[in-house]
């Protein structure tokens, strides 16, 4: 080949590369064909949509301010997408915190070959007051069918440097591009915080010069410029045991680390943990609610301070508490009315119910009492290393026992307990406020024991198959949490259909409970029940003797997982059973008596089967000993859990004689 036409060649290579790359952002409104063309994911085919390209840029203004600009694509592919039409986008808008500049939206059709393009006029934009801190612009694109394709484009101001944006790569859609371009003064200097799980499709840094003015002197620096993309990113799916999309999705974040002063320009900020807890105690909306009191609070504190010992004091208060107050769904570390106005309309949201329960504790002289501020399982997990306010979304009352024990109150759920850390907080980092000291301590909650299933399960055979019989359950810590929270919220009426498990051929009746009102560590279950055998034909009876427990259906079924696993605590299960056999049959099969044990030992499996004096006696014993599970754990916990619900469903196997 001659050199001319080598070089034509590479050029001809460059020239396409190029144009591939520029085809993944198009401008606003312009739309070429193959767009409309899609019909469905190319890397996800089952998609009911798609995202396109998520194009954000954040930069400094000239008055230092943090500028995110945001442009957004999303093809419709069916009906069932027709709900990614609704947008919110919500921010702090207290004191100015953070600022919609502009909001642009459109529905992109095509139409006899013709491009339409329906806008989002100004009266079809919403402003909602969430609470006193948080507002959200809200609207519906209108005309969008299969096919369509949806664009918004908006820009957010903040004037604080710790406040730099998230910027999510993953969502609950496939994404075909999603590129980050950041542009930031040389003298304020972040650490960015990269969860990726695929190669980037671009990550090149390059700098600029800025200037401004302080004193009437130019001042001149340079800016860092940053952009980061990934290309065909799967949607992040719904697992069983997965913590918040926040946890897994793809995404960068940006820590302040410092801000170096030049030409007289100096902030600083609450950049550590100690300064956030001293925010806090000064906080209107947090620490000067602590000295505010509540009408007619003297009558319970006058009780509870006569009480002998503060485990008294602290069941009182917290089950009047919950008793008198009703959560209005709303999370917040922050109060919105205030605790005087919410106790007099018995209903606030988590943060008001937690520090009201704080001050008549302390009022009462539980004095190691302390308000902590918490991020919920769904919120997403705490990174320590970000002293950050806005990663927590909940306020609650710690108290320490001893060396070893404390206490974690949340009066928001009717069925928590004061003596064990509320499930939905454990495996996270929380913050304890010392309100005489003003500072603060992140501690990490975790269960201090497992919980308990036991099952014991006494069942007699008749020759048709049917077997009848008692049930016992014991269920221990938040394993009983689990059963109150159903009683309360379903009934117990509810609860008696629930124990058949949707299965017509078992009948329950004669539900007794015990331990069911006082903030007992442990909950009782009895009842009778008969249940038909399926499969039973006159000449063999075949039953399965995991009745009643709660390892039924393996959650772990998918070959592959994309998501961390998070159980919450450790479990151990007892599964016991004795069934006579019936006059003239005989145990046909038996399952053997097995041991089972995870590579890394987080986990141990044991059944033992028998037959005594014409009885079938079984016992399963599951200890599961760690709550957390990383992604690349999950091909040894799949092929355990695989074998392990295998014997778990053995069946056992009668034959006449």
């Amino acid at each position: 080949m001659k050199p001319y036409s080598i070089i034509v060649s590479f050029l001809l290579f460059f020239l396409l590369q190029g144009a591939t790359a520029q085809t993944y952002v198009q401008p606003y409104g312009k739309v070429d064909q193959a767009t409309f063309d899609l019909k469905q994911c190319p890397f996800e085919p089952d998609a009911n949509a798609m995202v396109l390209f998520d194009k954000g840029d954040v930069y400094f203004n000239s008055d230092f301010d943090i500028v995110y600009q945001r442009h957004k694509r999303i093809k419709i592919f069916n009906e069932h997408a027709k709900n990614e039409a609704d947008f919110r986008i919500e921010y702090y808008s207290i004191r100015d915190y953070e600022k919609i500049i502009s909001v642009q939206a459109q529905t992109i059709n095509q139409k006899d070959g013709k491009t339409v393009i329906t806008k989002l006029a100004n009266n079809q934009k919403f402003t909602q007051q969430v609470d006193k801190y948080r507002s959200a612009i809200v609207f519906t694109l209108p005309d969008v069918q299969p096919g369509s394709i949806l664009e918004i484009k908006y820009t957010l101001q903040t004037a604080s440097f710790g406040n730099f944006p998230t910027w999510k790569f993953q969502s609950s859609l496939p994404v075909a591009y999603s590129e980050l371009t950041t542009s930031v003064p040389d003298m304020i200097i972040y650490k960015p915080l990269i969860r990726t799980s695929q190669p980037f499709e671009k990550n090149k840094t390059s700098s600029a010069s800025g200037s401004y003015t302080s004193g009437g002197q130019v001042i001149t620096y340079n800016k860092d410029v940053r952009t980061m993309a990934l290309k065909d990113v799967p949607s992040l799916p719904e697992e069983p045991f997965m913590t918040s999309k926040a946890d897994n999705l793809q995404s960068v974040m940006h820590q302040l680390v410092q801000i170096r002063p030049v030409g007289g320009f100096v902030s600083t900020g609450n950049d550590t943990w100690a300064k956030i807890g001293a925010m806090l105690v000064d906080d209107e909306d947090f620490g000067s609610q602590f000295k505010k009191k509540l009408e007619g609070e003297q009558e319970l504190i006058q009780k509870a301070s006569a009480m002998s010992s503060n485990d008294a004091r602290i069941a009182y208060l917290f089950k009047e508490v919950k008793t008198r107050m009703k959560w209005n769904e709303h999370d917040n570390w922050y109060t919105n009315d205030g605790i005087g106005k919410a106790w007099e309309k018995k209903t606030g949201n988590s943060a008001e119910l937690n520090l009201i329960l704080y001050r008549l504790l302390y009022q009462s002289g539980v004095k190691d009492a302390q308000p902590m501020v918490v991020s919920t399982r769904d919120n997403g997990r705490v990174n320590v290393a970000f002293p950050w306010i806005y990663q927590f979304n909940r306020a609650v009352v710690y108290i320490p026992i001893d060396s070893a024990r404390y206490y974690v109150l949340d009066a928001t759920e009717k069925s928590n307990q004061y003596n064990i850390v509320p499930r939905d907080l454990l495996n996270n980092f929380a913050l304890i406020v010392d309100r005489e000291n003003k500072t603060a301590d992140a501690k990490f909650l975790q269960a201090a024991q497992p919980s308990i299933e036991n099952i014991l399960v006494q069942g007699s055979i008749n020759p048709e198959g049917l077997i009848t019989g008692k049930v016992k359950q014991f269920y221990s810590l938040y394993n009983r949490s689990n059963l109150m929270k159903r009683l309360l919220e379903k009934g117990k009426e509810k609860n008696n259909e629930l124990l058949s498990d949707k299965d017509s051929k078992l009948k329950v009746e004669g539900v007794n409970l015990e331990h069911d009102e006082a903030d007992s560590l442990f909950i009782n279950q009895d009842f009778n029940f008969n249940i038909e055998t399926a499969g039973s034909d006159g000449n063999y009876i075949y039953f399965n003797p995991n009745m009643f427990s709660s390892l039924k259906i393996n959650p772990f079924l998918k070959e592959s997982r994309k998501t961390l696993i998070d159980f919450g605590c450790g479990n151990q299960h007892f599964i016991q059973g004795a069934y006579s056999i019936p006059a003239g049959y005989a145990v046909d099969v038996l399952p053997k008596s097995i041991n089972m044990v995870m590579p890394d030992k987080s986990i141990t499996f044991k059944r033992v089967t028998g037959v005594q004096e014409n009885t079938i006696v079984t016992r399963f014993v599951i200890d599961f000993k760690k709550s957390i599970y990383f992604p690349e754990d999950y091909p040894e916990l799949h092929e355990f859990y695989k074998q392990m619900y295998q014997m778990l469903n053995e069946q056992i196997v009668l034959k006449k004689i």
